[in-house]
């Protein structure tokens, strides 16, 4: 059976709060942010999101970025506790080159909603990662959000950049 949120029923009063919860939520960055030297995640300024306790959402987006080979970049998200959910990206895995002999490898595993990942980087290119899942709430409500850092600590800034978005939906 196909999920929705909110229900409409006949005859109930439609208010802008109510139309609100309908619509889908898209955090999308607005500035580019670097890091260096550290390989501790932390949720990134833009990309953040308020949940409900009890709901669940269906969520996409896409991410581009710089990082270094030797640093790399790693990806997890903060969700509130109680909180099961699955989320899978198709990004640049261990071994992409660039150049004459370009080769890309592709990391496409699904992750528990509390697990993190590493995406490859270059240093001469940008590149991009989709990312989608479940989030599941239980009873505490809260933040998510994608938490982001060098996967090895490196003085070369890794930069998540302007227009890398999420787009959120609560179905339940």
């Amino acid at each position: 059976m196909a999920e929705a949120y909110p229900t409409f029923l006949a005859g109930q009063r439609l208010t802008a709060a109510l139309l609100a919860s309908a619509q889908p939520m898209v955090a999308r960055k607005t500035a580019d942010t670097s890091r260096s030297s550290t390989a501790t995640p932390t949720a990134d300024p833009h990309l953040t999101f308020s949940v409900e306790a009890n709901a669940v959402y269906v969520w996409q987006g896409w991410i581009k970025y710089f990082a270094d080979p030797t640093p790399d970049l790693q990806v997890n998200f903060t969700v509130p506790t109680g909180s099961l959910g699955e989320w899978h990206q198709v990004a640049a895995g261990s071994g992409t080159t660039l150049g004459a002999t370009a080769g890309y490898s592709v990391r496409m595993d699904s992750n528990d909603v509390t697990s993190g990942r590493n995406f490859y980087g270059t240093s001469d290119t940008d590149m991009g990662a989709v990312l989608h899942g479940t989030l599941r709430v239980g009873s505490t409500a809260g933040t998510f959000a994608l938490q982001w850092a060098q996967a090895s600590s490196s003085a070369t800034a890794t930069i998540l950049y302007t227009d890398s978005y999420i787009w959120m939906q609560r179905i339940a």
